[in-house]
């Protein structure tokens, strides 16, 4: 009747030590790709402050106005590509610094127009909830990508929350901590 017990026990432990390796496998291919790429965004940030940070030419943004609802969201995280600026055409999405401000500045609006005259390649761009067209030519020296139709609802306003103190606290130490508990528990 012990040995009935202990078998049991064993078997109850097993079962344990099996899902806690399964999740701690599925946390592993969730969160070791995660933090290659925020690695690789953060440190292109700090190396090269004047471009747009990239991972495999794929440019993550995060969306802060409304000025193309509803077909893209504040609050969305887009992901834009690096493309030739030749290739863009009229009713492209593309993502440019703002040729009227200081250079940081991106903005994601549609193409209207191409323009290619004596000073170079250019777009007319429009907001598609904006109700006038951008009062400046985009140079093609000012693109950024082009966007690829790939947008995370939601996803910037969870990026930015993550740049906050409580953001850093709930999506970086506490996993982390989760996962050394689990080894620890595992382990023992």
């Amino acid at each position: 009747m012990q040995q009935e017990a202990k078998a049991k026990t064993k078997q109850k432990t097993s079962a344990v030590h099996k899902m806690f390796t399964v999740i701690g496998a599925i946390l592993c291919i969730v969160l070791i790709p995660m933090l290659v790429i925020n690695v690789t965004l953060i440190v292109k940030s700090y190396t090269s402050p004047e471009k747009v940070p990239s991972f495999g030419g794929y440019l993550p943004m995060i969306v802060l106005t409304d000025s193309m609802y509803p077909y893209i969201e504040s609050g969305d995280l887009v992901v834009c590509s690096t493309t030739d600026p030749e290739s863009i055409k009229v009713d492209d999405v593309i993502s440019f610094f703002d040729p009227a401000g200081d250079g940081d500045a991106v903005i994601t609006h549609r193409v209207i127009e191409v323009v290619n005259d004596e000073e170079g390649l250019k777009w007319k761009t429009k907001g598609d909830a904006n109700n006038a067209e951008d009062p400046n030519l985009v140079p093609a020296e000012n693109l950024v990508g082009i966007y690829n139709g790939f947008r995370i609802a939601g996803g910037g306003d969870v990026a930015m929350f993550m740049q906050t103190t409580p953001g850093f606290i709930v999506c970086v130490v506490v996993p982390l901590i989760l996962l050394i508990g689990y080894d620890v528990i595992r382990r023992m």
